[in-house]
């Protein structure tokens, strides 16, 4: 529902108002959402800075941009558009650079369709991106946050879902939004669990025993019935569990294990990967456990494992 209204917001939207303009967005989006699968959330954000982007060219030619004057663009209106990002919208460059990224692929497919093109963002570079290495948990920390959580007397059927739930990133990598979108039927029973992560890629990923026995007794206790086709893990109320649930869990157990800000959901998810590398995993392995469609996606991780080496060597006694 909400991304079907995002692509009404942005076809309502006065920037979007040449008809040609419009019924190309249109049939983009629709190709975003059912023949690339992308997720609701992803196509929200396409939409949002397509959106900003002829939001700024109506500003720009003073008119509502039809398109043809999309097509005739030249460079400089383009550098135009990416400066007022950086300097009146005041966008990080990861932010510029994905939405650079959005608007060409627009126009590669127009140019795949044959409704037009335009050679000139070709030419343009993407702002350079600071190079973040991922910051996963010690192994010790991330096992402590499972145990806390289990270990949690509260309210134990919540306990019991939020054990499942981290241990699904610690010990499978899956995304939070993976792990959350998990059906009551495709629970693990067997050694396996079939995940469709972006843009709905399926990949098959080891269950060790221990997040199947918790599984098995989040469902033994959960309050509410739940029917095959039902998300698996529910909120206190019985709805679809939220994933900012999941980030305040984390937020908390930041404070009880003094754990650094880095440490995330997601940061659990480095840290399957991290201890894996560290411990004899194989890079294409780990890459397809991730469901990383390129290798260089995976490879940042050697990165954190060669500093894990360099701070080993330095422990010795005779570094100093």
């Amino acid at each position: 529902m909400a991304q079907r209204s995002s692509i009404i917001n942005i076809l309502d939207d006065p920037a979007c108002n040449d008809p040609e303009l419009r019924q190309s967005v249109y049939k983009w989006c629709h190709w975003l959402s059912y023949e690339r699968r992308y997720s609701s959330h992803t196509v929200d954000s396409y939409i949002r800075d397509m959106k900003y982007f002829l939001r700024f060219f109506c500003n720009h030619f003073g008119t509502h941009p039809t398109l043809n004057d999309i097509q005739n663009l030249q460079a400089s209106d383009f550098r135009a558009w990416l400066a007022n990002s950086a300097q009146k919208r005041c966008l990080k460059k990861k932010t510029i650079a994905r939405a650079l990224s959005v608007v060409r692929g627009f126009f590669e497919w127009l140019e795949l369709n044959n409704l037009g093109s335009n050679a000139s963002i070709k030419l343009l570079r993407a702002p350079k991106i600071p190079h973040n290495t991922p910051k996963p948990l010690t192994a010790k920390s991330a096992i402590n946050t499972v145990e806390i959580i289990k270990n949690d007397t509260a309210n134990p059927w919540v306990a019991a879902r939020d054990t499942a739930i981290f241990l699904l990133l610690y010990g499978a990598g899956l995304r939070i939004s993976e792990a959350l979108g998990i059906l009551v039927k495709a629970a693990p029973t067997g050694d396996n669990i079939t995940i469709f992560g972006k843009g709905q890629k399926e990949r098959t990923v080891p269950i060790l025993p221990v997040i199947k026995l918790a599984i098995s007794r989040y469902l033994e206790i959960c309050p509410f019935s739940l029917s095959p086709e039902d998300i698996l893990f529910r909120g206190v109320r019985g709805g679809a569990l939220s994933p900012r649930v999941i980030q305040k869990k984390m937020q908390s157990l930041r404070a009880q294990l003094d754990l650094p800000d880095s440490a995330t959901p997601h940061a659990l998810r480095h840290s399957f990967a991290t201890h894996l590398l560290t411990n004899g995993g194989d890079l294409r392995s780990i890459q397809e456990l991730l469901g990383h469609s390129s290798l260089s996606t995976t490879q940042i991780y050697t990165e954190v494992d060669e500093s894990h080496i360099i701070k080993q060597y330095h422990s010795h006694p005779r570094s100093k």
